[in-house]
């Protein structure tokens, strides 16, 4: 695949979706300043913590850079990212990008000490034998208010778990801790 994917790299775990793109044959660097975007063909915003990430987001001027990347370019975000990709969050300390409708909710599968990993099934993954993906929950967010437009492409439970708008996507849960490159596949051939 002839993509070049940069991963927001002001904290978190970034470096895990940089060594999965590029196991699964796919360039990918690490952006902290909005020059790095114009190598771009796609971005990631990791998991981390939401209100530091919205903090360095602002910090590093990079708040109108990604909204104009955006419009043009797959976002991916993933846990604290998919709280940065709504357009609301339930907690006023965070300014989300707005690339997405839908509200945020902080930490709905509870605090650290309750991460927890499940099989779920992906909606996309539907071919002759399609596997279940361990997705893994770390203080992970949910979503309210998803607009009409939004698919949902995964649930647990009846929570949605991941959002597809446009090009973009969110998602609760942690795949690149997985070595699992199938919802980062999907997305880039989307």
């Amino acid at each position: 695949m002839s993509i070049h994917v940069g991963v927001l790299a002001l904290q978190g775990a970034f470096q895990k979706h940089i060594e999965l793109l590029r196991a699964a044959g796919v360039s990918a660097a690490t952006v902290r300043y909005a020059h790095e975007l114009e190598h771009c063909q796609a971005l990631i915003i990791p998991g981390g913590e939401s209100t530091t990430i919205s903090l360095l987001i602002q910090k590093n001027d990079l708040y109108q850079p990604i909204k104009l990347f955006a419009e043009n370019n797959p976002v991916m975000g993933v846990c604290a990212g998919m709280i940065m990709m709504a357009s609301e969050v339930d907690d006023e300390r965070i300014i989300p990008l707005g690339l997405m409708p839908f509200k945020a909710k902080r930490n709905v599968y509870g605090r650290q000490v309750h991460s927890f990993s499940t099989a779920i099934n992906l909606d996309f993954d539907n071919g002759s034998n399609p596997q279940s993906f361990p997705a893994i929950f770390i203080r992970a967010p949910g979503a309210e208010n998803i607009a009409p437009d939004v698919q949902v492409l995964a649930k647990k439970d009846d929570e949605a778990i991941i959002l597809k708008y446009k090009r973009h996507m969110a998602l609760s849960f942690h795949p690149e801790l997985t070595g699992d490159s199938r919802i980062h596949d999907y997305w880039l051939n989307e």
